[in-house]
């Protein structure tokens, strides 16, 4: 990240503009005083990941007396974090980087903040193998919060993970059963009846009655993959795969890899399927 070094041509726009729409963190340095530059230089690299947020200035003491005297700089280093125009807070003397992080913390956000962010975006753009992978980060950081845990759900339902957005939608206590948990709610009642529409009783009825009947095997498992039943598919396809004629068998495996095909990268089945394949082909 590159910091701003604030100047009288600068400062207006940077202290008094700036800091209305972002935190501007301003760093006061001078050449003769090692533990300003640390501070700044620390300060700059733990700043960095986040420039939707705050803005990271400096102030040469030696060259930029006269702010340095607008500010009431007592002494160096010094760090000031402004906002709107105003002092918010600020830091003097050495730091350590446990009291940078501290002093840090109270004012950017969390990274589990930032990745519930990312994956609300990516769920937004219906890339699921993204939303799942970066809300799942979030969730290890904080298996607490409703709102990590909604968006979890969401994805949940969206790859046809019933069983698991189930168990999650129960552990949201009532105050945090907002108008997005009731959406869920409902869309996860329609995926839950999807699961086991009346097409699919039909085919494992009949498939009760036709045990060896490869095509009743080949449209259940299509219509359990339509409904996000991947595992139910690629179980009934894999067996076919394994011990079915030749003259079917071509068939089953490429259906059975059309639905790992439309599973995100790195889901727990798709590995689980890719390496019995694997193991049968080898």
């Amino acid at each position: 990240m590159t910091s701003i070094a604030i100047t009288l041509e600068n400062f207006q726009q940077v202290v008094l503009e700036e800091s209305k729409n972002k935190l501007v963190l301003v760093a006061f340095w001078a050449e003769q005083i090692p533990e300003s530059i640390e501070l700044k230089d620390k300060l700059s690299a733990r700043v960095s990941p986040f420039t939707e947020q705050m803005i990271m200035a400096t102030v040469d003491c030696q060259t930029e007396q006269q702010i340095a005297q607008q500010f009431g700089i007592q002494g160096l280093p010094t760090a000031i974090l402004v906002k709107n125009g105003q002092p918010l807070d600020g830091m003097s003397g050495p730091q350590t980087d446990e009291t940078i992080a501290t002093f840090l913390d109270k004012h950017l956000p969390k990274a589990e903040d930032l990745l519930l962010a990312q994956a609300q975006s990516a769920l937004t753009e219906n890339n699921l193998n993204d939303a799942m992978s970066i809300i799942t980060q979030a969730y290890q950081l904080d298996d607490q919060r409703a709102d990590i845990k909604l968006t979890l759900i969401d994805v949940y339902i969206q790859t046809g993970k019933i069983e698991e957005a189930q168990t999650l939608i129960d552990s949201i206590i009532m105050v945090d059963q907002d108008s997005y948990y009731q959406a869920l709610l409902a869309k996860l009642e329609l995926a839950s009846q999807a699961a086991n529409s009346p097409e699919i009783q039909t085919l494992e009825a009949e498939l009760i009655k036709a045990p060896n009947n490869v095509e009743i095997q080949h449209q259940l498992a299509s219509q359990y993959s339509q409904v996000n039943r991947h595992e139910d598919a690629l179980k009934l396809l894999f067996r076919l795969v394994q011990a079915g004629e030749v003259e079917t068998k071509d068939k089953s495996k490429e259906l059975f890899l059309d639905v790992l095909k439309a599973l995100p990268d790195g889901d727990a089945i798709a590995t689980k399927y890719r390496r019995k394949l694997y193991t049968l082909m080898y």
